[in-house]
C-alpha cells in the first residue's frame, strides 16, 4: 500500500476550489480532568512548546504534570465555560462564519474553515475535508498576530506533516503574522476606546501578551519584538503617553526566566502604588480564552485589588468584533491576490461546467475512472 493518500471523491468534472484555513491553538472538549489531561498531553508534548530534552521532559510531564495539573486546570476552565462550550472554540467558529460572509459580500467564492493545533477539529481532519471539496489553492492563516515558534510555527508544522503524506499537493500560501497590520491595530484601538466611552482612560493601561521563555528571544524568535511593535502602535493610536502604558507578559511556566516584565508582579506593583484604576487588554489574543478570562480578568483582578489598587477593568478580546473580522478579510484578500477567487456569473458557470465535462470525457477516454 502506498504511503501517499489521495482524495476519495475526486472527479474530473469537479471545479478546483480556493480555501482559507484559520489556525487556532485549541481547547479541551470539556472542563473536566480527563478532557484537560488529553489536551495538555498533546499540547505539552510538542517540542516547539517545551524545548527541554525529550527523555527528561517525558518524565516530568508524565510523572508529575499530567497527574497534578489536569484537575486544577479543569476547575479554572469551569469558571469560564459557557453554555455553548469553550469561549475559544465559540469565538473561532463565529470568526470563521463571519469571515466567510465578509469575503462572500466582496464577491469571493471560497471555502473557509478553521482547525485547532491541539484538540478538535484537528488540522489533518480539516485539511482532508478541504481536499474532498477539491481545494487546490490554500491560504493558511494562523490567528496569532505576533509570530512565535511555539504558536505560528507549530501550527504550520502540523500542516506540512499532513501534506507530506499527500500524493497531490495543493498550492499553499501562509499569513506569517499581522502584528503591525493597520486594520488590526485600528480594531484594537476601537475596542479600547469603546470601553472608555463612559468612564474615560485609566491611570494605567496594561497590555498583557502571552509569555515565552527568554531563551527563545536570544535564539532568534521575533515574538518579543513583534509584541513591542504592536504595543507601541496601539499606544500611538490611542494617543497615550509612555508613562500611561505598560507592556507585560503572562502565563509563565517553570523556573526558567521568561520574557519580562511579568504581568502579575506589574499589577501588584500598581496596586501597592495606590493606582486608582488600571485597565488590562490582551492584544496578542484574538479570542477570549482561559488566559484572558481566568488568568487576567479573575486572577489579575484579585492580585491588583489585594495589593491596594482601586478599580480593575478587563477589556475583552476582539472576538467577533466586525472591525476585526473585516481586518482578517482585508489581510486574506491581500494574500489571495492572483488566485481565481471571484464568484462566477451564471454564463461563466455554464462555460466552466461545459469545459469540465469536456475534460472529464477526455480523461475517461484516456483511461481515467472518474
Amino acid at each position: 500500500m502506498s504511503r501517499f493518500s489521495s482524495s476519495a471523491s475526486f472527479e474530473h468534472r469537479t471545479p478546483a476550489r480556493t480555501g482559507v484555513l484559520l489556525l487556532q491553538l485549541g481547547t479541551p472538549d470539556a472542563p473536566e480532568p480527563a478532557a484537560v489531561r488529553r489536551y495538555l498531553k498533546e499540547f505539552l508534548s510538542d517540542p516547539r512548546v517545551v524545548e527541554i530534552p525529550r527523555p527528561i521532559w517525558w518524565l516530568i510531564l508524565n510523572g508529575i504534570i499530567l497527574n497534578v495539573r489536569p484537575r486544577k486546570s479543569a476547575a479554572k476552565y469551569a469558571q469560564i465555560w459557557t453554555d455553548e462550550g469553550s469561549p475559544l472554540a465559540v469565538n473561532t467558529q463565529r470568526q470563521t462564519r463571519m469571515l466567510r460572509g465578509y469575503l462572500g459580500e466582496r464577491g469571493l467564492d471560497l471555502e473557509v474553515a478553521y482547525a485547532m493545533r491541539y484538540g478538535r477539529p484537528s488540522i489533518p481532519q480539516v485539511l482532508r475535508e478541504l481536499r474532498e471539496r477539491n481545494v487546490t489553492r490554500l491560504l493558511v492563516f494562523p490567528l496569532y498576530p505576533q509570530y512565535a515558534g511555539s504558536t505560528t510555527a507549530t501550527g504550520l508544522d502540523a500542516v506540512w506533516r499532513e501534506l507530506a503524506g499527500w500524493r497531490n499537493l495543493p498550492e499553499v500560501r501562509i499569513v506569517r503574522s499581522f502584528h503591525d497590520f493597520a486594520p488590526y491595530i485600528d480594531a484594537l484601538a476601537n475596542r479600547v476606546r469603546a470601553s472608555w466611552e463612559s468612564v474615560g482612560p485609566p491611570d494605567a493601561l496594561v497590555m498583557s501578551f502571552h509569555g515565552v521563555p527568554r531563551r527563545t528571544l536570544l535564539m532568534g524568535d521575533p515574538y518579543h519584538c513583534e509584541c513591542l511593535v504592536t504595543g507601541r502602535l496601539l499606544a500611538n493610536r490611542l494617543g497615550l503617553p509612555a508613562d500611561k502604558v505598560k507592556v507585560t507578559f503572562q502565563s509563565r511556566f517553570g523556573r526558567a526566566e521568561w520574557l519580562q516584565p511579568y504581568t502579575d508582579p506589574t499589577l501588584e506593583e500598581l496596586g501597592r502604588a495606590g493606582t486608582r484604576r488600571v485597565d488590562v487588554v490582551c492584544p496578542g489574543f484574538v479570542s477570549d480564552c482561559l488566559e484572558t478570562l481566568e488568568e487576567i480578568s479573575i486572577e489579575g483582578r484579585e492580585t491588583f485589588l489585594k495589593a491596594g489598587g482601586g478599580e480593575f477593568r478587563y477589556i475583552p478580546c476582539l472576538n467577533d468584533d466586525p472591525a476585526f473580522v473585516g481586518a482578517l478579510a482585508d489581510l486574506a484578500q491581500q494574500h489571495l491576490a492572483g488566485w481565481p477567487t471571484h464568484r462566477l456569473g451564471s454564463q461563466e458557470q455554464q462555460a466552466q461546467q461545459r469545459d469540465l465535462e469536456a475534460r472529464a470525457q477526455l480523461a475517461r477516454a484516456l483511461g481515467a475512472e472518474r
